[in-house]
């Protein structure tokens, strides 16, 4: 059994368990901090940079939902140099990329879009790069648009873990990062994609969504895909 420990989170003491990361710890406190990237059940990766919290004695900002808790560890969740820099992530990823909410299938039930208006960012302060990334529409249920992708990989993770079909992956370095499938095929070409849909709904954005969805129609369920990962064990 795990050692049962105690930290503290904004000021408070909460119980924890070796193994835990600061943002499993908080949420099971009720205490709420930025993601974009997590999902329950999921490996970790730490992409977004939301999630960052202050630890005393610690001279950087850590992702939550990667920083396992420690013994006697003192956390803060939310100052205003840790909103300054969510709101700069945040802004970087509207810039990397073309969010073009007014005509998003999912306009209204997007995570990026309600982060900004959680965190207050209602403006961008840094050049755009407005690449110009393709749609892939090759596959006869749903589509790949690379424009409004954040790179959470969320869909690369849960293909990998819940549904074993290891369909996609990143290529690139940096800006040029881009999800690809099947090393790089149309995904309509791919031969291990189950059409199981999973990755669709949980993408946090219209960077995948099903194909005869209109503006505003296309709402993510999430919580069936996470809900499965949690009776499969989750991740180790």
């Amino acid at each position: 059994m795990p050692e049962k420990i105690s930290i503290r989170i904004d000021g408070e003491y909460v119980a924890a368990q070796e193994g835990q990361t600061i943002l499993e710890v908080a949420r099971a406190s009720g205490k709420y901090i930025p993601t974009l990237c997590w999902l329950e059940s999921i490996t970790p990766v730490g992409a977004c940079r939301l999630c960052i919290v202050e630890v005393s004695g610690v001279n950087r900002l850590l992702p939550a939902c990667t920083t396992p808790v420690q013994d006697g560890m003192s956390v803060t969740t939310h100052s205003e140099k840790l909103a300054a820099y969510r709101r700069i992530a945040l802004e970087f990823l509207f810039t990397e990329r073309n969010h073009q909410c007014a005509v998003c299938v999912s306009n209204n039930h997007c995570e990026l879009q309600a982060m900004a208006q959680r965190l207050g960012v209602n403006s961008v302060r840094y050049a755009y790069t407005f690449p110009k990334l393709p749609v892939d529409v090759s596959h006869e249920r749903f589509v790949l648009d690379h424009n409004r992708c954040i790179l959470c990989t969320r869909c690369v993770r849960v293909c990998a873990e819940v549904e074993g079909a290891h369909v996609w992956d990143l290529s690139s370095r940096g800006i040029r990062s881009m999800v690809i499938c099947d090393m790089s095929k149309p995904w309509g070409e791919s031969r291990n994609c189950t059409n199981c849909g999973k990755c669709v709904q949980v993408c946090p954005t219209g960077a995948l969504a099903e194909k005869g969805f209109a503006v505003e129609e296309m709402v993510k369920r999430d919580a069936k895909v996470t809900r499965l990962a949690s009776r499969r064990g989750g991740h180790q």
